[in-house]
């Protein structure tokens, strides 16, 4: 046996916790380390568990990741019960109605050469605190471990778990609310593909396939691609469709169209299912539209909201503080829920919808809202574009820089953030002619947030997942968005 601190391995090999599980080069997630940071998941974070879900998505890579995670459960003394292939929600839906740990082996929306690690204690996600133990862990790896691993085969897949998720939604929402719509289904890579289509059809649903590969495709909900921006036009009226569904590659970010092929930004989906489900109180990472706080005032009594850091671990972390803060003042009755700019949605209590219980869970998913735009559609009788129209005229977007260092962007925010000669200099590539901008204010939660005298709004931050830096604007005029996007990005650097 070798002893090993999961935080050395992980350093030499540059593989670490991003916005939510572990992420690095598939090559850099070699079977040491995932047996490493499974067994010290279990050591430190679940040290009486006797059962272990374990589910992957659909990337070349994760196969043998998992034999390796797999590995360390059993050397751990506990018993693997493995998932197969399926949505990251599905398999913590599962394991929190089991009161059992799961390991999730999923890259999300990460490119192809990529890929990782998500952690489920039994009451849901780990937490940033968790991620700390895991790092610090000392931990005794087998000296024939790669041996074992090349040996091994994956077990059968027990479906218990993909079953379960879709009686979690078949038992809430009409049967017969997609009677008469078309629906396509951008399938590509997503491990969720086959469920959604399941219930579409359970639903009523004429669908479409579109597009299913067998090679993985990186579907980044929070910044949609020109292509398939494209493609989701070209779709809607060659197939004459009442919408297009579709989710990253771990099923737990969603990407819907409307009627006309037009994909919905992440931040007003989560406006509206929190609308739909009568929310009290939601938790949103600060880079979400203001639409949030606007809709929130419309409610009666006004709902509460929270901003947190990018990133699930942290919305989690602000749905538990507001769950807290209502019981503090002697609330009986709300309910919590939270999203994110790329669509996954939380709910952070048990909550009665359609006269069901919708149980929490406390992890991004991407089937609920997918599920709650199609049943607003059909309870409101509009199409699915006219669904928000009388939010306010707020309007996101986003985008980034691939393959720049992260260094290199906290650098470029440190100087911005010091220097008004700097964001002068930014902020002049997007005046309009005779336009003097400048910042009024700004926000550190996550990376630099500023908001102009004219009330656009420009944040930058370092990707947490990949080398990447993020940008994101909301301004009130929608033809002006992406071009502040595509400027800023072009002279940040």
């Amino acid at each position: 046996m070798k002893q090993v601190t999961v935080k050395a391995l992980s350093e030499q090999l540059g593989v670490a916790f991003g916005t939510s599980g572990v992420r690095g080069l598939a090559k850099d997630l070699t079977p040491e380390l995932c047996f490493a940071f499974v067994r010290s998941f279990l050591q430190e974070v679940c040290p009486h568990s006797t059962t272990v879900a374990v589910g992957i998505d659909l990337r070349p890579s994760s196969p043998d990741i998992a034999k390796a995670c797999l590995a360390a459960i059993e050397a751990s003394g506990a018993e693997a019960i493995y998932c197969g292939a399926l949505p990251t929600p599905a398999l913590a839906f599962y394991a929190m109605q089991n009161t059992m740990p799961a390991i999730m082996i999923t890259g999300s929306h990460i490119p192809f050469d990529r890929n990782g690690i998500k952690f489920y204690r039994p009451d849901g996600e780990i937490s940033k605190a968790d991620e700390a133990a895991i790092m610090d862990g000392d931990v005794s790896i087998p000296a024939d471990l790669a041996q074992q691993v090349e040996q091994a085969q994956l077990p059968t897949v027990n479906n218990t778990a993909t079953e379960l998720f879709k009686t979690r939604y078949t038992s809430l929402f009409p049967a017969d609310m997609l009677q008469g719509k078309r629906i396509g289904v951008y399938e590509h890579s997503s491990v969720a593909r086959d469920v959604i289509k399941d219930l579409l059809i359970h639903f009523g649903a004429e669908v479409v396939s579109l597009e299913r590969t067998e090679t993985f495709v990186p579907i980044d909900t929070e910044a949609v691609s020109e292509e398939d921006k494209q493609k989701g036009l070209d779709w809607s009226k060659q197939h004459n469709l009442d919408a297009i569904v579709s989710t990253d590659g771990d099923g737990d970010r969603p990407l819907i169209s409307d009627e006309k092929g037009h994909w919905l930004r992440g931040d007003i989906l989560g406006v509206l299912c929190a609308n739909y489900l009568n929310a009290t109180h939601v938790a949103a990472p600060v880079n979400v539209n203001t639409v949030l706080e606007l809709e929130g005032k419309k409610q009666t009594p006004a709902r509460t909201s929270l901003r947190t850091k990018i990133g699930s671990p942290y919305v989690i972390a602000g749905m538990e503080q507001l769950e807290q803060e209502a019981r503090n003042t002697g609330l009986t009755a709300f309910s919590v829920v939270g999203y994110e700019a790329n669509g996954g949605f939380l709910v952070g209590s048990d909550m009665q919808v359609n006269n069901q219980t919708l149980h929490l869970l406390p992890t991004r998913d991407s089937v609920l809202p997918i599920l709650i735009v199609l049943a607003m559609s059909h309870q409101q009788q509009r199409a699915i574009s006219l669904l928000s129209a009388e939010f306010a005229e707020r309007y996101t977007a986003s985008d980034r820089i691939k393959d720049i260092p992260t260094e290199t962007s906290k650098q470029l925010i440190a100087d911005l953030k010091a220097s008004k000669e700097k964001q002068s200099e930014l902020l002049s590539v997007i005046a309009e002619r005779d336009e003097t901008l400048e910042v009024v204010s700004i926000d550190e939660t996550d990376g630099l947030r500023m908001t102009l005298n004219n009330g656009d709004i420009i944040h930058l931050r370092p990707s947490g997942n990949a080398p990447e830096l993020r940008c994101y604007v909301e301004s009130s005029e929608p033809s002006r968005t992406a071009g502040l996007v595509e400027k800023i990005l072009l002279n940040a650097c």
